[in-house]
């Protein structure tokens, strides 16, 4: 954070945080204000913000929070230091011109009360007088001053109890003075090492924390994957981990500060063992503690922005839509679920095969597969990528070849599928059905449709992250479901076939309403207008409002209701239609979409007074009423064989799909047991600051592979071809 004043203008400091102007800062902080919706004011309002997306409308929303706290912080600790009469202008006016949390407390510090210290008792003992002398340099005869203090009743027997008293209350001075505190911060982050040691070495059975055994780097230069691996492995007990700082330069620098160059050499002796003491007893363990807590939370902060953009890629991966679909659901001892759906996701057919072991009854399960296909017109199999994957995908790749079948598989990330399947949700919609035959069904929806069927999962049980389960819950929680909203708004919601879990997303939603909309749906049949929405119980006019625009009514009496032009410019969008010669029947058409494209649109956006932002997305409506933005991306890689790890060689070139995106580089599927590690460096001919940059979740790519170890289940992976 900068150092510039929060106090003054809010809006302001936001703006340049941001990057974005103070105007339109105001204007969404005024619409948050009056119950708007992040994308609501993200699609329907761009006018008003300069077209502004969600992500940079939550960031002004964040920043804004975190000044309303730190004022809020600001004016309490001037309260509390006015309570004890010891506020002062130049205090008050350091506290209004801090921009960080810290360093108000920093400021706070010593007027903070605190539980009975060695400096409390000393002071009580009436040490406090004696201790700003020596601090002052005021003191020309130390050990004839302390002997003036020397007292039964206060147990002070000799100079020496007199002087250790005196320490600590200049020790503790010393530890809460603000500017020392930040200057040290400052150097122990600079100069200082984090280091790890080994504590229980044994209770590490896979080797998982081997490196940190006897490691150690500059804190400056740590990443946060392994500021959440030193976390973890310190949690369970594994090794230890400390903070090595730059000692000789911090007493330099404290000694520097209090004693004076004419200090008499008792006196500086002393005043430099006073030095030494507050700083190893007290700053150095509080500092280490906050550095610590300031690295794991930068850390956690990109660990939750990793599984952020990696849920949002898996979310909006494109829907192979009309299919009919076998998901299988793999298994060793309870055999591998199957369940058949249509185009439309509806359950046409439950079994159960045994190709794996135990069992291994591949005839039993032929059979069974066999049956399944004459039955049903399947198109393509969806296999679950967990236990017993890979065997299910050998069996399934050999009845391909054995028969000649016309049909495709594909592994599908299953994580959540199990937790979906044994959720009341799931007991909802399928009473009839086992947990296991549950989550084969959910497989194959999710190939059909992932948003659909993904909403349903609490979205930390969807393990496309790294260290999900080392941050804090609360905020990955609510990071996640800013995700979820943002794809289920940006795709938009057939209100005629969404679930209640998927309808509890769109803008403004409740839970209770999005049932309600099910209930009424279910008890009166399809909806055939936008308009009968608003007589759904609790959907008052401010819901529908923020959420009209993200519902779809696809077969209506209403063209327009399956668009996401919103019902408050469908007036523009028909006058638009008047001026090209046309009607909401033509809406689709090619001459439509070529009769919009050669408009002048400034000027038409004039005529109709709207902004030129709203014309455009009006104009892209009409063109493509029913466009799925998730179209535009590659779709799933479909494969009819499989290789075993033992037939990859060393240049190989494969085509795969990444399952997981973390800071050090990306997982990639390619059709053995194992994924394999595109490290960050090999993921193109030039330098790549994070993954992300050029790669996510789901993309179907070309790699190369670099090193097979069998032994460990490693593959190591290039997208350099060489």
């Amino acid at each position: 954070m900068s150092e510039q004043s929060v106090k003054t203008s809010p809006a302001q400091w936001v703006a340049k945080e941001a990057n974005v102007a103070e105007k339109a800062v105001q204007q969404v902080i005024d619409m948050l204000a009056d119950g708007n919706t992040v994308p609501f004011i993200a699609r329907y309002r761009k006018e008003m913000t300069g077209g502004l997306d969600e992500v940079q409308i939550k960031t002004i929303e964040d920043k804004w929070n975190y000044v309303q706290n730190l004022n809020q912080r600001k004016e309490e600790v001037i309260r509390l230091v006015e309570e004890q009469g010891k506020l002062t202008d130049e205090l008050r006016k350091d506290i209004e011109k801090a921009s960080q949390l810290q360093k108000v407390e920093d400021l706070y510090r010593p007027y903070k009360q605190k539980r009975r210290t060695r400096a409390t008792v000393a002071k009580e003992k009436g040490l406090e007088r004696l201790a700003e002398q020596v601090c002052t340099q005021k003191v020309m005869d130390l050990a004839g001053e302390a002997a003036a203090y020397i007292s039964e009743e206060n147990e002070l027997h000799t100079a020496e109890d007199v002087l250790a008293g005196v320490n600590d209350i200049i020790a503790e001075w010393m530890a809460d003075d603000p500017e020392y505190r930040e200057n040290i911060r400052q150097k122990t982050f600079q100069s200082g090492t984090i280091k790890s040691a080994a504590k229980d070495a044994e209770a590490d059975e896979k080797g998982v924390f081997e490196m940190y055994y006897d490691y150690q780097e500059p804190v400056r230069a740590i990443v946060s994957h392994r500021v959440l691996a030193l976390n973890r492995g310190e949690k369970e007990g594994i090794i230890k981990v400390s903070i090595n700082p730059p000692e000789e330069s911090i007493i330099t620098y404290l000694e520097r500060k209090v004693i004076r160059n004419s200090t008499a050499q008792d006196l500086r002796d002393f005043l430099a063992s006073a030095i030494q003491d507050g700083y190893k007893r007290l700053i150095e363990p509080s500092v280490e503690r906050e550095i610590r807590n300031s690295l794991s939370e930068k850390a956690e902060e990109q660990a939750i922005e990793v599984f952020s953009q990696n849920l949002r890629s898996l979310l909006l991966q494109p829907p192979l839509k009309g299919k009919t679909v076998l998901g299988v659901d793999p298994a060793y001892r309870t055999g591998c679920k199957l369940g058949v759906i249509d185009e439309t996701g509806k359950v046409h057919g439950v079994s159960v095969m045994y190709p794996t072991p135990p069992k291994n009854d591949t005839k039993g399960a032929e059979k069974i597969l066999l049956s399944f296909l004459e039955k049903h017109p399947i198109e393509l199999i969806a296999i679950g990528n967990g236990t017993a994957s890979r065997e299910t995908e050998q069996f399934i790749a050999d009845m391909i070849q054995k028969h000649n079948l016309n049909i495709a598989y594909m592994i599908v990330n299953e994580a959540g599928a199990s937790v979906y399947s044994a959720s009341p949700l799931a007991r909802e919609e399928f009473p009839e059905l086992q947990v296991e035959e549950r989550s084969a069904i959910s497989i194959a929806r999710r190939v059909q449709d992932p948003l659909a069927e993904l909403v349903k999962i609490d979205p930390q049980s969807i393990g496309v992250g790294q260290y999900q389960h080392d941050v804090t819950q609360k905020k990955l929680k609510g990071s996640l479901t800013f995700v979820v909203e943002t794809a289920v708004n940006q795709v938009g919601v057939n209100v005629n076939t969404a679930s209640s879990s998927l309808l509890q997303y769109v803008s403004g939603l409740s839970k209770t309403v999005a049932n309600n909309v099910v209930k009424q749906r279910e008890e009166l049949g399809k909806f055939t207008n936008r308009k009968q929405l608003k007589k759904i119980p609790r959907l008052g006019a401010k819901t529908y409002e923020q959420g009209i625009g993200f519902l779809r009514v696809l077969d209506g009496d209403e063209p327009l209701d399956r668009t996401p032009i919103h019902p408050e410019s469908y007036q523009a969008a028909r006058d638009l239609l008047q001026m090209v010669e046309s009607s909401e029947k033509d809406l689709g058409t090619k001459q439509l979409a070529d009769d919009l494209r050669g408009m002048e649109t400034e000027e038409t956006a004039e005529k109709l007074n709207i902004g030129l932002p709203t014309l455009q997305d009006i104009i892209k409506a009409l063109a493509q009423p029913g466009r799925d933005p998730r179209d535009d991306l590659p779709k799933p890689l479909l494969k009819k064989n499989v290789l075993a790890m033992e037939d990859l060689e060393e240049g190989m070139e494969l085509e795969g799909t990444v399952r997981n995106v973390v800071d050090f580089g990306a997982f990639v599927d390619i059709g053995v047991k194992q994924d394999g590690l595109v490290h960050i460096s090999k993921l193109a001919n030039k330098f790549v600051k994070h993954p992300m940059d050029v790669i996510s979740v789901g993309d179907v790519v070309t790699v190369w592979v670099e090193k097979v170890d069998v032994d460990k289940q490693r593959i190591a992976l290039t997208m350099v071809n060489k």
